[in-house]
């Protein structure tokens, strides 16, 4: 497994992260035993980087990770860096109410994540959303609190703009900023990328096979459960889901002639945009997480990265990669 640097302040970590959300909640049911599986798979293939938030299932994937770690060999476990998002407000149902980036409110999180996570200390930790209510300085300062005392290594953010990422840089030193970036979600590359590299903050890419859609494997008459969230996203409905699928179609084209797998492909693709990007699989089974780990041995030439670029144009994807209502709360987008 290569290795990198989060940023030229953050810590060393594999060149793939796993995302582990789908272990826990928003993509349907997952199988206990085989998440554990996966995850103790990944350790065993060198990822270090772990990703998660604390609004996962409300704790059902920090307690994940924590059964994975303390049963995974000692070599594996200590190797294993936590990235945590925070701040999500949930309800009973399972809906999102808010973010809530106070002072006060950050070291609460923080303390509840520790004690499911069953550690000391968390590797990274960033807000999932700025909250509007409360200056991005004042949710920085706190973690640096956090960091300060020994509780937190490393400060993250997660889907924010360039002026917010500057704003928060300027409280203290930042690791780098997790947000949406694959083939169909390139809206990082006009400034927010260009700032992130100016600044010496590196990006861990979430959403790099777009949820599943551009992974190969989702079929158009592929029924969602009622509990997976992309039966809401517009991007998987109706004649947004037909036009995606046949960009799908068209980069399944360039995969054959290179001999690996869309998935491989699309991995490869936002790998290749820079050694300062490491892109999060969101494998929840064994077989899915090999197929991505296999992403690192495709090399992408000038030719290939030109095939891709016609199959799947910058801007091309139809829908939007949000609901509305969630898409507000997205800085990144304003």
């Amino acid at each position: 497994m290569r290795t990198t640097t989060l940023g030229t302040t953050g810590p060393q970590t594999s060149a793939l992260g796993l995302g582990c959300m789908g272990m826990s909640a928003l993509y349907g049911d997952a199988d206990r035993a085989e998440s554990i599986a996966t995850l103790h798979a990944a350790l065993e293939a060198g990822i270090t980087l772990l990703d998660t938030g604390d609004f996962y299932g409300m704790g059902h994937n920090e307690l994940l990770i924590n059964e994975a770690l303390r049963t995974a060999p000692a070599a594996r476990r200590e190797q294993a860096l936590t990235s945590v998002k925070f701040g999500a407000l949930r309800t009973v149902e399972g809906g999102f109410t808010g973010y809530d980036g106070r002072p006060n409110a950050v070291k609460n999180f923080a303390a509840y994540s520790l004690q499911r996570l069953g550690a000391d200390h968390i590797d990274v930790y960033r807000i999932a959303r700025v909250d509007p209510d409360v200056p991005i300085e004042e949710t920085i300062g706190a973690i640096k609190e956090l960091v300060e005392a020994g509780h937190v290594r490393h400060i993250g953010l997660s889907e924010v703009g360039a002026e917010t990422l500057r704003r928060a840089a300027a409280v203290a030193p930042i690791s780098d900023l997790q947000i949406e970036y694959s083939l169909i979600s390139r809206g990082i590359e006009a400034e927010i990328l260009p700032t992130a590299r100016e600044l010496g903050i590196g990006v861990t890419a979430y959403g790099v096979l777009s949820r599943g859609l551009i992974s190969g494997h989702f079929g158009r008459d592929r029924k969602l459960a009622a509990n997976d969230f992309r039966g809401m996203s517009p991007r998987f409905q109706g004649r947004n889901l037909d036009r995606n699928l046949d960009l799908v179609d068209a980069l399944r084209k360039v995969a054959e002639q290179k001999g690996v797998t869309v998935a491989q492909t699309a991995i490869a693709w936002v790998a290749a945009q820079g050694e300062d990007i490491v892109p999060l699989i969101g494998a929840r089974t064994r077989a899915r997480l090999a197929e991505s780990i296999g992403a690192l041995d495709v090399t992408l030439d000038a030719s290939d990265l030109a095939a891709i670029e016609q199959a799947v144009p910058a801007g091309a994807a139809s829908g939007e990669r949000y609901p509305a209502n969630q898409m507000a709360h997205l800085d990144s987008e304003r």
